[in-house]
């Protein structure tokens, strides 16, 4: 039995392929090294979709500057409760307004509404008022500006990047949730709130918040080593390193760290902070090779998420929503591929419980 469906082929798939020994990611025939950096997030998404729907539009980033416009409508209900929530509940309940549907109207309102959403929600917080998109604009650039923060190129260019590097990753919590809700037929909303779902979880999603924790907790390159092996001594995972597929360098780890190369050359990232992380980086891969030898455990996508959205302005407790932005796309992609199979995923347990009549007789 595999616990957990390591190494089970649940699908066939024409989006990605994450090759974890050669550390290789590759989106429809692109390797990530061809399109982070040089590819923005909407035609990697128009990539994503190639085929899967009927009637596209003429000019994908158009179609979703207009879908931006057309779900703020959607944060006029945002009531203080809702904006009291975490940003990613707050998030996935107004991304639950949205009518289901399998068309690419459908898909487009949901690619905007992490965006639209994550920035409008935080504003609410702070007490302001949301600002309306600006569908002339790049999605990157756009999120940015919604957000109040900085959206000069330099900045829109490193979140292009980020959002391009996790738009599709293999078969992960998230996209196999996305692909079981839609092997249902019940529509495309219902498929990516499942996502949004499974994407929370702090294995998941929610794990690039906690390595700025870590930074914050070590404060100094002289006490890396001492706070790892404390942690390690606890039994604790140490955020941003390990991975459940990759047995080198997780490439995407690499693609950020470049991305956030060009903001601290600039000056618009915290070059003291860069170089505490990278310290303990080095410290903690030293570590853990030290420490289980028997493991291979690199750096992974986590650690350099944190660095570039923390550099970007972005407040840690939205990072998952970020992440979210990126990766609808392919949960998108994937839903619509797993819809045109016409199979009801249904894998099968094995049963351990106790015989026929022994429950009754304790």
């Amino acid at each position: 039995m595999t616990i957990g469906l390591d190494d089970v082929i649940a699908a066939e798939t024409v989006l990605s392929d994450v090759d974890g020994l050669q550390g290789r990611l590759v989106m429809r025939g692109r390797s990530l090294d061809d399109l982070a950096g040089h590819a923005d997030y909407e035609a990697v998404m128009a990539l994503l979709f190639d085929g899967f729907f009927e009637r596209a539009p003429a000019s994908w980033q158009a179609a979703l500057g207009a879908a931006r416009r057309e779900v703020f409508e959607h944060l006029s209900f945002a009531d203080p409760a809702l904006v009291a929530q975490e940003p990613i509940d707050a998030m996935r309940a107004l991304t639950a307004r949205i009518a289901d549907g399998d068309g690419p109207a459908t898909a487009l309102r949901l690619v905007a509404a992490p965006a639209v959403f994550t920035a409008g929600l935080v504003r609410l917080r702070k007490g302001l008022r949301p600002i309306p998109p600006d569908a002339s604009l790049g999605h990157a650039a756009d999120i940015l500006r919604m957000a109040g923060l900085p959206a000069e190129p330099l900045q829109a260019r490193a979140l292009d990047t980020y959002l391009v590097t996790v738009a599709d990753h293999g078969l992960n919590a998230s996209t196999f949730a996305s692909r079981v809700v839609a092997s249902t037929r019940a529509g495309l909303v219902s498929s990516v709130l499942a996502a949004i779902s499974a994407l929370k979880g702090p294995l998941h999603g929610g794990a690039p918040g906690p390595v700025l924790d870590m930074l914050d907790a070590i404060e100094r390159a002289d006490h890396a080593r001492a706070w790892l092996e404390a942690a390690l001594d606890r039994g604790d995972r140490l955020m941003g390193f390990g991975h459940r597929v990759y047995r080198v360098r997780d490439p995407r780890a690499d693609a950020l760290k470049s991305a956030l190369g060009p903001l601290l050359q600039d000056g618009r990232a915290d070059r003291e902070r860069a170089a505490l992380a990278q310290a303990i980086e080095a410290a903690a891969l030293d570590t853990l090779r030290r420490r289980k030898p028997g493991r291979t455990l690199e750096t992974n996508v986590e650690f350099y998420t944190a660095l570039l959205l923390d550099a970007l302005g972005f407040q840690r407790d939205t990072f998952t929503c970020v992440f979210a932005m990126g990766r609808v796309a392919g949960w998108i992609a994937h839903a619509r591929e797993q819809a045109s199979t016409g199979r009801l995923i249904r894998p099968q347990s094995r049963y351990v419980g106790p015989p026929v009549g022994e429950a009754q007789e304790r």
